[in-house]
């Protein structure tokens, strides 16, 4: 039976792995407007450890999602939800296909199942007190709070960890339990990109290489001095491992170094946790059987082109 709903192409798969090359070819094959599904693309002034598409790709086709907030602004998948579907509808109005692209499971799914969140206020000084805990610290206290789904969390996102903490002290249940399917929004085609190991290692490789060129060490200075440590944004990978090699005098003019580690081992640093990040992605969306594993663009095409008729 034919779905009356509008079509929606979600192109996902782990960092690296050349989804934004892919979505832009795609795109502008299939008369197509991007909307970014990447939990950190969206803060403004984190361009280079964010990856966020060159200024050519977005002169090619029209992206959605990108630059919207400064990185101490509070934001969610509740949030981020609400702008999607926004975003979407001003495609589809224009008479072109969007295509969701990102690798944050949690947004994905989000549009994907319809999930419907919690309405939990950020609590000020909850979260605090959370800020100053590690990852391990905040996974035992939320295992405490919903034992059953501990294990499908992102055990390296504190973000989402004190999230997760928050709505279950605020509500008394497991937080989990509270995120609701919905009846679907759209008939949806999920293409995902995966690589062999090495290849993706060679990427990612490669991928941070270009980022110390293109200045993220500027851009991490910026952001420490305008911002701090503290905000969650921060709290991630590509930033988060300066930490161990700058920081900001009491005046917060001038920098001196930590001498815990140079900037080869950083940048080693980066490389190691980057294609950690890519496994858990990737186990992320093995979970979805729905979602059609391709190689290339002729592939993916040839899918399209079935999937549209």
């Amino acid at each position: 039976m034919k779905s009356k709903l509008q079509k929606l192409i979600v192109i996902l798969g782990s960092t690296a792995s050349g989804k934004t090359e892919l979505a832009v070819k795609l795109a502008k094959t299939f008369n197509g407007g991007i909307v970014s599904a990447d939990s950190r693309q969206v803060y403004k002034g984190m361009d280079i450890g964010t990856a966020k598409p060159t200024r050519e790709e977005i002169k090619k086709i029209p992206h959605y999602l990108i630059n919207i907030i400064y990185p101490n602004q509070e934001f969610s998948v509740a949030i981020y939800k609400k702008m999607v579907l926004k975003a979407i509808k001003n495609i589809q109005k224009r008479k072109k296909l969007p295509f969701l692209v990102g690798g944050t499971g949690l947004y994905i799914q989000s549009i994907v199942d319809n999930i419907e969140f919690p309405r939990v206020p950020p609590q000020k000084k909850l979260r605090e007190k959370f800020e100053k805990k590690t990852e391990k610290e905040l996974l035992k206290i939320y295992k405490k709070l919903d034992p059953q789904w501990t294990k499908f969390i992102d055990k390296k996102n504190k973000r989402r960890l004190i999230r997760a903490i928050e709505v279950c002290k605020v509500t008394k249940k497991p937080f989990w339990q509270q995120r609701r399917k919905g009846k679907p929004i759209f008939d949806i085609l999920q293409i995902g990109l995966k690589l062999p190991k090495n290849e993706l290692k060679k990427r990612v490789e490669k991928r941070v290489e270009k980022m110390f060129k293109l200045g993220l060490e500027k851009e991490v200075k910026n952001l420490i001095r305008k911002y701090g440590w503290n905000i969650s944004p921060l709290q991630t990978i590509g930033y988060q491992e300066w930490k161990e090699y700058f920081y900001p005098s009491p005046l917060g003019k001038s920098w001196r170094l930590k001498q815990k580690i140079n900037k080869e081992e950083l940048k080693e640093k980066i490389k190691l946790h980057t294609l950690q990040f890519a496994k858990r992605q990737i186990t992320w969306f093995k979970k979805d059987k729905r979602i059609r594993w391709l190689k290339n663009q002729q592939q993916a095409e040839k899918l399209i082109k079935e999937f549209l008729k």
